[in-house]
């Protein structure tokens, strides 16, 4: 399933934005996220082009107020469950940001991040937890997953996604993992 971290049910679509991990940087946190470009909307090519370098910053005014960011995740489930993957899971992607989670800071090095296309207060679909279910899985087949955590854990104050349209207890049932996997955040419905 895997080939030196690239997944191969995964478009693939190489994404500069990346460096190597930490000696010894031990992979056991995914972190979920949610994205659309401009937000709210959904289908275009946009997030694709800002984490490849090539959003058209004048396109739309929403992009002025990010112009110049230079971001990455190592997945991106569109609402339709539709894969792609832009760096390697062996490669360290710049989805965290400042973050903190499990008494260790920059989240970026031992951590894997996946976007789901959608917007912090509104639901997700029945294709995207499957995909993420059976992504999740995989991954733990490769690395030493021991955490699931949103954007909303790891930058408190920060950051709000997957946000409160995510329903974690779907994707724990999907996956049948143990609770303690998962943010005990009083924010997290359920």
């Amino acid at each position: 399933m895997w080939e030196r971290g690239w997944y191969r049910f995964a478009r693939k679509l190489n994404s500069p934005n990346f460096g190597q991990r930490p000696a010894g940087a031990k992979i056991d946190l995914i972190v979920l996220h949610a994205i659309s470009l401009p937000p709210g909307q959904y289908g275009g090519d946009e997030v694709q082009r800002l984490f490849t370098n090539r959003l058209d910053w004048r396109a739309h005014p929403y992009f002025t107020t990010i112009e110049g960011a230079m971001v990455s995740a190592h997945f991106y489930i569109r609402r339709s469950g539709e894969l792609w993957q832009f760096v390697s899971c062996d490669d360290r992607a710049w989805h965290a940001g400042v973050s903190e989670y499990r008494g260790r800071e920059n989240c970026n090095d031992d951590s894997i991040g996946v976007e789901f296309e959608g917007v912090d207060d509104a639901s997700f679909e029945a294709g995207q937890y499957e995909t993420a279910a059976s992504l999740c899985a995989a991954i733990a087949q490769c690395y030493p997953v021991a955490h699931l955590a949103g954007h909303q854990h790891i930058a408190k104050g920060r950051k709000s996604d997957p946000g409160s349209g995510f329903d974690w207890d779907q994707l724990q049932r999907a996956l049948a993992w143990p609770e303690e996997f998962f943010p005990a955040d009083p924010a997290r419905p359920g």
